[in-house]
Order: C-alpha cells, then sequence, then structure tokens
C-alpha cells in the first residue's frame, strides 16, 4: 500500500478539498474577498475598475463584483460537491437495489436495466441535459432542483445495474455460494459474508470514477448556462429574472461563459477547479483499483 502513489496522491488530493470545503469560508481572507469593491483609487491617481486581473492582492483575479475569486471558489466548493456526492450517490443506491433484484430472478428488472444501459450509453449524458432541461415545463417547475438532480443521477443508472448484476449473477455460480446455502445460512448472511465483501471493492472504485464523470457532466451543463441551483426573482411588477442561488464552480463556469475574451481568469478558474475534482477522484479511483488488485479482491 505504501508503494501505492495514486492511492497516497488521490487521498492527498481529497483531504485538501474536504479541508476546504468544511473550513475554509471560515477563513477571515476567505470573507473579506467575499465583500467585493468595483473600483480601486491608484496611488498614481487613476481608477482600476473590477474585474481585477490576477495580482498580489487577487491572486485568481476577481469577478465584475470585484469579489476575490479565490474566495468564489472557496465558498462555492461545500456546494460542488453536495451535489456532485449527492448526484453519485442516488445513481449508485438506484443501481444497486435494481441490480440486485434482477439478479434473483428478476426478469423485467434486468431486461429495463438492458435497455436503459444501451439507450444511454449511445447517447453522451449532456446532449439528453440539454434537451431536458431547457424543457419550459423544467424550468419553471417549482422542484426543478430536485427534479434535475434525480434526472442527471437516473440517466445512468442502467449501466450501474448492469454492472452489479453481472457480478452478483458471477459471485452466485461459485461452488462456495452453494456450500453456504446447504450450511443453512440466510440470504442476509450470504449477502454480508460473501456478496458484499466481493461487490464493495468494485464499486468503491467505479463509485470514484462516477464522481469524476459527474463532475465534467455539472461543469458541461454550466457551460451551457444550465444550473441546477437558480430560481426565478421578480425585478419589476411581472417581470422576473434567472437568479443562481449558489456559488457552485458550474455556476461560476457558466455566468462568465461570456468573460472568455474579456476576463478569461473568471472562467478558468471556476474550470481548474472543476478540473481538480475529477482529477482527483479519478487518481483515487486508480490507487483503490491498484489496492484491491494487490489484495485479490
Amino acid at each position: 500500500m505504501l508503494k501505492n502513489k495514486a492511492l497516497w496522491t488521490g487521498g492527498f488530493f481529497l483531504l485538501l478539498l474536504f479541508l476546504l470545503a468544511t473550513f475554509g469560508s471560515y477563513f477571515s481572507y476567505v470573507k473579506e474577498g467575499m465583500e467585493g469593491k468595483r473600483l480601486i483609487f491608484l496611488e498614481s491617481g487613476g481608477i482600476e475598475r473590477a474585474p481585477f486581473p490576477p495580482s498580489a492582492d487577487f491572486p485568481l483575479g476577481s469577478d465584475y463584483e470585484g469579489r476575490n475569486m479565490v474566495s468564489l471558489l472557496v465558498m462555492g466548493a461545500k456546494d460542488t460537491l453536495i451535489l456532485i456526492f449527492l448526484i453519485t450517490s442516488i445513481r449508485y443506491i438506484a443501481g444497486i437495489v435494481l441490480g440486485a433484484i434482477a439478479s434473483f430472478g428478476g426478469r423485467m428488472i434486468s431486461s429495463v436495466l438492458n435497455v436503459w444501459d444501451q439507450i444511454f450509453s449511445s447517447m453522451p449524458v449532456i446532449f439528453f441535459a440539454i434537451l431536458a432541461f431547457n424543457l419550459p415545463l423544467l424550468i419553471y417547475a417549482e422542484n426543478r432542483f430536485w427534479i434535475v438532480i434525480f434526472s442527471i443521477a437516473l440517466v445512468e443508472v442502467g449501466r450501474v445495474g448492469v454492472t452489479i448484476r453481472d457480478q452478483l449473477i458471477h459471485v452466485k455460480s461459485k461452488p462456495y455460494i452453494e456450500a453456504a446455502r446447504t450450511t443453512g445460512l440466510t440470504n442476509f448472511g450470504l449477502a454480508t459474508n460473501h456478496f458484499l465483501p466481493i461487490l464493495l471493492p468494485t464499486m468503491l472504485v467505479n463509485f470514484c470514477f462516477d464522481i469524476g464523470r459527474v463532475a465534467l457532466i455539472i461543469g458541461q451543463l454550466g457551460i451551457f448556462s444550465i444550473f441546477i441551483t437558480m430560481e426565478f426573482v421578480e425585478v419589476q411588477a411581472g417581470l422576473y429574472q434567472i437568479s443562481n442561488t449558489s456559488f457552485n464552480w458550474p455556476t461560476i463556469l457558466g455566468d462568465a461563459r461570456k468573460d472568455i475574451y474579456t476576463a478569461v481568469w473568471i472562467p478558468a478558474a471556476a474550470a481548474f477547479a472543476i478540473m481538480y475534482v475529477i482529477l482527483t477522484f479519478n487518481i483515487l479511483g486508480e490507487g483503490l483499483r491498484r489496492h484491491f488488485s494487490r489484495l485479490g479482491t
């Protein structure tokens, strides 16, 4: 395990990410950076307007409100990770349940999983999301947040369910499973003593890789200005506009899409943060895969 550089590197990156998301908002530097200042009066007598480019005062630059990009990213880290883990967890809970049912004789569920997997494996998730989430019915839906969360999660449930089903069928064919049944071991005992120990390593590895996939998907949604956290705010009588309710990184990336030529550091900072999450969990997933391979699981 000590020689597994990928596992140690991924674990270290994950620890930094966790500390940033949990405690970063309490630092005075981060709080002060959120106050924002649109104008800076220079000692030479000139005036500089936001957004400010990267400098000693703004290591990653500022947005158009004069807020430090470092502060924005730190404040949005927690919401971003919650979104990613929520989507991935829903996907795996549904996939594990359906895959388990299919492996124990649920032929209809098994057929549904096959069709589900085939349909969405041939169509990128981002295309489905763009088509579905731009429908007026979803844009103005009262529970839009949960609809979007479950939609993104359920799109690839078929892939997870098929993987779980095939692994369980493979394990059930082993002679020691039949031997355990003849000794009177209950289904619960089989699950905890045989099925779970075999499935857990693969599920952990795939879960890490899927976190990276989900981070990429919500980043792509941000580029196309499809935001998960938003609400309609009345600016005038009968006139509403979309207002983002979070500083999560896809939102920052989508809001700054128009700034790619004038203030490139704004979308670049958000894109780098999303890339960091993808890189972290892909390295961690590879490290876990190597670790379990050495253990023979």
